[in-house]
């Protein structure tokens, strides 16, 4: 714990009136058979939880290309209030 406080600590000092002038990404691919797979056992009647430390929207696309989620489903986002 100490040490992600002082990583913490380390951030908040060089990173300081940033101007951030190019970005990029990195797409993870899924292996082969993924979604074939997935759809497969949604078939069978077994439940599939999907659990992502990804943004909402990542999330909800790698649901979709997983086939996890399709477009016959309705899609309902619950959302952390965040502290108060």
């Amino acid at each position: 714990k100490n040490r992600d406080s002082m990583l913490k600590a380390a951030a908040y000092a060089i990173e300081r009136q940033i101007h951030i002038v190019g970005a990029t990404a990195i797409e993870d691919k899924l292996q082969v058979g993924v979604p074939r797979t997935i759809a497969t056992l949604g078939k069978a009647g077994i439940k599939l939880w999907v659990l992502t430390g990804d943004k909402r929207e990542t999330a909800i696309e790698i649901g979709y290309s997983t086939h996890v989620l399709t477009s016959r489903m309705h899609l309902t986002e619950v959302a952390d209030a965040g502290p108060e």
